[in-house]
């Protein structure tokens, strides 16, 4: 008898060793390279092409950023060192978020940051704004 119960109780032990092993796991935060996206194939928009951004939608945005306005593209790569990839001229606000602009200097990749003074945008993929 008391074979048998030592048995069990070895057994509900090993069980819940286990588990504790699972439970880590399910609770580790994901690696580095899942917050720095590869290439995902996108286009890269040159000069003449039309590129769209999205920003907060504040009011300092707006009072940053007007029509014809230049703005700076930075690019973060995967070793996180920001360096300067292109410009963009602001051609017209879309709604409450997102600006319409044309590459006049360098290459731009979907999010590549765009800056003028303190405020930033990011740039999307050119077909996710149809206007």
């Amino acid at each position: 008898m008391k074979r048998k119960i030592t048995g069990i109780l070895t057994a509900v032990l090993f069980f819940l060793a286990f588990m504790d092993t699972v439970t880590v796991f399910a609770t580790s935060y994901p690696p580095a390279p899942l917050y720095h996206r590869e290439d995902t194939g996108e286009p890269v928009r040159v000069v003449g092409q039309t590129v769209h951004l999205f920003h907060s939608g504040t009011e300092e945005v707006k009072r940053t950023i007007h029509i014809n306005d230049i703005l700076t593209v930075f690019r973060i790569d995967t070793s996180c060192k920001v360096k300067e990839v292109g410009k963009i001229k602001i051609i017209s606000y879309i709604g409450e978020t997102y600006l319409k602009g044309e590459v006049v200097e360098g290459e731009i990749k979907p999010d590549d940051i765009a800056k003028k003074g303190n405020v930033s945008c990011l740039v999307i993929s050119a077909g996710l704004c149809p206007h």
